[in-house]
Parts: structure tokens; sequence; C-alpha cells
């Protein structure tokens, strides 16, 4: 399945793990931002590669970095829901946001490469060295339990919260 929800997984238990490091918001849409294309490709029936150019390390980093960017210009606008949801204890400086938007999306890459055998992650290389280096049941499976560790982290935040708000 080229459009998956498991890209939420590795997001939300890496994204929340390195939450103090990272922007977890800008994280968690890095990586499934490139999703966008093979949704394209599909919806619109292009001919073009279902996974084409934005599953490149050359087109993926440049898109995190416009990513972050973005993120960080709209995040004075959105700080008080991220705090609200848990995802965020403080404003970040914008190296926070390009590290989450870059690294979002090369982990991106990085997952899709060893299931597909249409992208080529080193363009203009028109090689995949990545395709079967791990199989899509140890891939799915990764992404599950980052996913379930992502959230089992995410309820102890708000259990945590909670907690604090009743002993305050």
């Amino acid at each position: 399945m080229p459009i998956t929800p498991l890209h939420l997984g590795p997001a939300l238990g890496i994204g929340l793990l390195l939450k103090r490091l990272v922007h977890v918001p800008t994280f968690i849409l890095a990586n499934v931002i490139l999703d966008l294309e093979p949704l394209a490709v599909l919806a619109l029936g292009l001919s073009y590669p279902l996974h084409g150019y934005f599953h490149t390390f050359l087109l993926a980093i440049p898109v995190g970095a416009g990513l972050s960017l973005f993120m960080y210009s709209i995040n004075k606008y959105l700080l008080s829901l991220y705090k609200l949801l848990l995802l965020e204890n403080g404003d970040k400086k914008l190296g926070a946001f390009v590290i989450s938007g870059i690294s979002g999306t090369i982990l991106h890459v990085l997952l899709d490469a060893p299931l597909y055998s249409d992208i080529r992650p080193l363009y203009p290389l028109n090689v995949n060295p990545l395709y079967n280096l791990l199989s899509a049941p140890i891939i799915n499976n990764l992404c599950l339990v980052l996913g379930l560790v992502g959230l089992l982290y995410y309820i102890a935040l708000l259990i945590w919260n909670v907690i604090n708000r009743l002993l305050a």
C-alpha cells in the first residue's frame, strides 16, 4: 500500500521520546507529507511514478526544510494548541524545526525504500540499494511497535499532567 498510516508510528514514538530536541508536530507531519505524492498520482490518475522524486533524498530534504520553515512561521498561532495536546513544552528555536522536518522526511524515505522497487532514494542514481534490505513485516512491525511506544508514552504524559493538576 503506497499510502500508509504506519508512518505515524515512528513519528509518534520517536517524536515524543525526543520531544525536548524536536518539534513534535513538525516531525509528525514530515513523516507523512511525502505520501501526498502517491496520493496525487492515484487520485488524479497521473502518468508519474507512484513513488517519484519526492521519495528521493534529493527532494525529501528540501521538502522537510520547507515544511520546517512553514511550521516555524505559524508556530506562534498554534503553540497554545500544541501545549494543550502536550506535544510541546515550550517555544522551540528554528533549529529544532529544521531537524524535525528534515529527519522526518529522511525517515520516511528510509522506511519506504526497502519496500518499493520503484523508489530511487539516491536519485539521480537509478538504483535502490535499500530495496529488500528489510522485509515488509519487519518494517511494519517496527512501525507498529514505535507507534505503541509513542501511544503509551502519550498516555503517560496525559496521566502525569492530570496528577500534577490535581496536586497543584
